[in-house]
């Protein structure tokens, strides 16, 4: 194992060790040179894939900027056989494209037509290659949430997000730059419900003074057969070296019932906190009921309530 600094995410060639600090530490790490089954082979030939996965139509996110934005939308949502994205997604220039012929492709699976998103799971979604894969026994088996297959062109960046499960994120094929945060920088990191809305990590820009410097984030490079341990409500962000592909499992460690039942992605609220901020929505409609002044009296008083009782010291 590496030697933990505070900016660096520890890795494991010992599925012992791995496990027992990601159980009793809840924080990020790597085990490397984890046996996930024959797709560590099988899956490097892009052809192998294409053929098994052929006939499956699904929608993915392509654009011109490797950056993928939720906010200015600077993709769009297109179908195609899923052997096509694969053909396409492993190239960097493609003689059949949608809007040039640099654009760029990244599926995150879910079961269902695309429309109506169900909870993905690679064995009933793609029993063609499920077989191929298998992910460290980590956690009880009656606690899978999903298993979601994952496709990037090179360059891909997905915006900064958190999860309200835990998740092992399994390293397929290709190379890839993850970078998280912990819970408690939610107040810097600008969000808008479960995303971060600074686009550029590196440089966010005047407008975003708060979010964390480089030397204040948690970062690894992941490469084929690493499965990096994503704890629920880490912030994180990956970028994408080269053609990848990833299988990301989730399960839940809490009760059923502090679940949003009709969660399909894994990033709805519990039960519990989303029940609070809109509680906490009621709160400032009743404070905008008074004189500015005043409304910041108990505005403070209601903050500092909360920080006494729920939040950690």
């Amino acid at each position: 194992m590496n030697d933990e600094k505070d900016n660096e995410i520890p890795i494991f060639e010992n599925q012992v060790k791995f496990q027992t600090y990601i159980e009793n530490k809840h924080r990020p790490a790597v085990l490397r040179q984890t046996d996930l089954g024959p797709c560590l082979q099988l899956w490097k030939d892009s052809q192998y894939l294409k053929i098994k996965l052929s006939g499956n139509v699904i929608r993915a996110h392509v654009g011109s900027n490797p950056s993928l934005d939720f906010r200015t939308k600077n993709f769009k949502y297109c179908d195609l056989d899923l052997g096509e994205l694969i053909e396409r997604a492993s190239k960097d220039l493609n003689e059949d494209y949608f809007f040039d012929t640099n654009e760029v492709y990244y599926l995150r699976s879910v079961s269902g037509d695309g429309r109506t998103p169900q909870v993905s799971n690679l064995e009933t979604d793609f029993p063609q290659i499920s077989q191929d894969f298998q992910h460290p026994d980590i956690f009880p088996s009656d606690r899978l949430f999903s298993s979601v297959l994952r496709i990037s062109s090179a360059g891909v960046r997905v915006w900064t997000h958190y999860d309200v499960t835990d998740n092992i994120y399994c390293q397929v094929v290709g190379h890839k730059t993850a970078v998280l945060w912990p819970p408690w920088q939610a107040d810097n990191l600008y969000l808008e419900g479960d995303k971060s809305l600074v686009a550029d990590i590196d440089n966010p820009g005047p407008e975003y003074p708060l979010f964390p410097s480089i030397h204040d984030r948690l970062s690894v490079d992941l490469q084929p057969a690493d499965v990096l341990y994503i704890p629920a409500l880490w912030f994180h962000n990956m970028k994408a070296k080269d053609y990848g592909v990833a299988v990301n499992v989730f399960w839940k460690e809490l009760q059923n019932k502090f679940y949003d039942p009709k969660d399909s992605y894994g990033n709805k609220d519990l039960v519990p906190g989303a029940k609070s901020l809109a509680m906490l929505d009621n709160v400032i409609k009743q404070l905008k009921l008074l004189p500015p002044e005043y409304a910041d009296f108990y505005a403070r008083r209601c903050v500092k309530k909360i920080q006494d009782k729920a939040c950690l010291k």
